[in-house]
């Protein structure tokens, strides 16, 4: 029994999405958490059989999907007990290079991110002193001749160790010198093979088996042939992307949502106190239900967010609600499961921390719900800004 109404949407895409993450069951991914490593043979299937693809136009050597097809795909790696974490960004940060690369940039890129040869799967945002607060990004990139000079910090700039390429964000024009404080921000294709001095990587242990770094820049060369679109308009190139990004996330929560519940209902009806099983309970009963609801509401705006996107329309406000939504659901199902579980909740043999530890990462990336909030608030509300 499916307990997700729309499993008969995009039947193939399921059906040989579970297929790959069968080879991939709750020991290899125990096995993996015990290690504290990188699950490289499963990003290695998904590559091979162009999943990691999906968004890169046929043109390119890409499958050409809608990013709702893309969506499908990243929910049913959840779906399975697997992460997407390890691998997703590699669906969604080459959208920067295709819709603002120049076509050199993406005759270079793109068929070999497609190939697998390359893996695009790191992106340099995030400061320790700026957070979300991007504009005041602190790193510079200062041109010398036929290169850029990089000079500054980044931080949580996640698989750097298993990543080829990396976008990364910096200011080309001092915030002083620009009228608007969006505008003197550029961003570079960076390629971290063999790179050399001026470069330094710190891991940065976390609740999650999720590969994350701390990055120090000392004049770090980046060919000035690697630069993104145009010098100065890096911000709009990155916000951009996260619509699909948001979107992405919130199909990943939405796996995560529905792999919990699956796990709860079939322990509650299984598991037997004082003669009966707890799933009779309506005290058990009732979070289960309830969760169930919430999440099937926060999958009908994911579906609504990513049809926005196809269409090509305006789907800040769609995008934002479906991650804010999506994210709600799967943690209330995951306190849930966790609950029904009692005790062996905490046991690693039955999945349940491990992947309660990884969908609470939601709450807080990419975007907290309180920015989500404050987005809703000002530009769709029409409140004043609150900061």
């Amino acid at each position: 029994m499916d307990i997700n109404p729309r499993h008969t949407l995009h039947p193939e895409i399921r059906s040989s999405v579970r297929e790959l993450c069968r080879g991939f069951d709750s020991a290899y991914w125990q096995k993996v958490e015990a290690a504290g490593g990188y699950p490289e043979e499963f990003v290695a299937a998904l590559t091979q059989a162009g999943w990691l693809a999906a968004l890169i136009p046929e043109a390119f050597g890409g499958a050409g999907l809608s990013l709702l097809e893309a969506s499908v795909i990243l929910e049913e790696i959840n779906r399975s007990g697997a992460n997407s974490g390890a691998c997703h960004a590699q669906m969604y940060i080459m959208g920067t290079v295709l819709r603002h690369g120049s076509e050199a940039q993406k005759r270079r890129y793109l068929p070999a991110l497609a190939r697998g040869e390359l893996r695009l799967q790191s992106f340099a945002v995030t400061e320790p002193t700026t957070g979300t607060d991007t504009t005041s990004t602190a790193t510079v990139a200062v041109r010398d001749g036929d290169r850029y000079l990089v000079s500054g910090q980044k931080v949580w700039i996640s698989r750097m160790r298993h990543t080829d390429l990396m976008l990364l964000l910096a200011r080309t024009t001092p915030r002083a010198e620009v009228a608007k404080k969006t505008e003197g921000l550029s961003v570079f294709l960076v390629d971290l093979r063999g790179a050399g001095p001026g470069l330094t990587v710190r891991p940065i242990r976390n609740m999650v088996n999720h590969e994350t770094n701390e990055v120090f820049f000392d004049n770090f060369p980046v060919p000035a042939e690697n630069l993104i679109g145009e010098a100065g308009q890096g911000l709009r190139y990155i916000l951009d992307g996260m619509n699909a990004e948001r979107i992405l996330i919130a199909a990943e929560c939405i796996g995560d949502g529905f792999w919990f519940l699956d796990k709860a209902r079939k322990y509650a009806a299984s598991r037997t106190v004082f003669q009966r099983p707890i799933g009779q309970n309506q005290g058990v009963q009732f979070p289960i239900a309830r969760a169930y609801a919430n999440l099937l509401a926060a999958d009908l705006m994911r579906y609504e967010a990513a049809t926005q996107f196809d269409r090509g329309a305006a789907c800040g406000a769609a995008a934002n609600t479906a991650k804010l939504l999506a994210a709600d659901a799967s943690w209330e199902s995951a306190n849930v499961c966790l609950q029904t579980h009692g005790g062996f909740g905490f046991a690693a043999e039955y999945d349940v921390e491990r992947k309660f530890r990884e969908t609470r990462l939601y709450q807080v990336a990419p975007v907290s719900t309180n920015l989500i909030l404050a987005y809703l608030a000002e530009h769709v509300l029409q409140l004043p800004r609150s900061f």
